[in-house]
């Protein structure tokens, strides 16, 4: 899987800022002014980016819920046409990992801030995330053909929920562990969750 090298734009820029400052101090506690100030232009020149804050709410998690999507359809595309169920969910694993441990702050967002969307948005992201954690569910049950697709879902979401812990890593004064051990205990942990599946 490729990735991309190029600089950020200023509009990657302002959203990076945002989810940062939106996690930190709440939508509500953070105002055009300081995004602005963040990425070094003033409140009202954010305006010519996007709307206003809703508009960049909308766009920091339905553009991750896409980029999730694409990103394991991607896997899975590579892996054709002869996969290695076992290959391809470590794929799977591998590239949730670099999302929870690159995105911390959008995963503190969505937890706080998804009902703030419009319906419409909110809408697109849950219907976005079913079709990722289908997509998991599907290389899952290849691998363990005798489980009921119900646990392979509850599975699924139990490893999201394990990955998606990384916002928490380091709370309450305890050290938080350098990337690669980080990666590495995620990964263990994860395969775990799902081998035990085979017991």
């Amino acid at each position: 899987m490729t990735t991309r090298t190029d600089a950020p734009t200023r509009r990657e820029q302002i959203l990076k800022e945002a989810a940062r400052l939106f996690a930190e101090r709440g939508f509500h506690g953070v105002g055009v002014d300081e995004i602005g100030a963040a990425v070094g232009i003033s409140g009202p020149g954010l305006y010519r980016h996007f709307p206003g804050k809703d508009a960049m709410l909308a766009e920091l998690l339905v553009g991750i819920s896409e980029r999730l999507l694409n990103g394991g359809r991607l896997r899975v595309e590579e892996a054709a046409p002869d996969p290695d169920p076992q290959a391809l969910l470590a794929a799977l694993i591998d590239g949730h990992i670099d999302f929870a441990l690159d995105d911390r702050p959008l995963i503190t967002l969505h937890d706080r801030e998804l009902d703030r969307l419009r319906d419409s948005d909110r809408k697109l992201v849950r219907q976005l995330q079913r079709q990722y954690v289908e997509l998991w569910v599907t290389v899952v049950r290849e691998l363990h053909r005798d489980v009921p697709e119900s646990e392979a879902r509850a599975a699924v979401h139990a490893v999201f929920g394990l990955l998606n812990s990384t916002p928490h890593l380091g709370s309450y004064g305890s050290d938080l562990p350098g990337r690669t051990a980080t990666e590495t205990l995620l990964r263990r942990l994860a395969h775990g969750a799902f081998a035990s599946l085979a017991g």
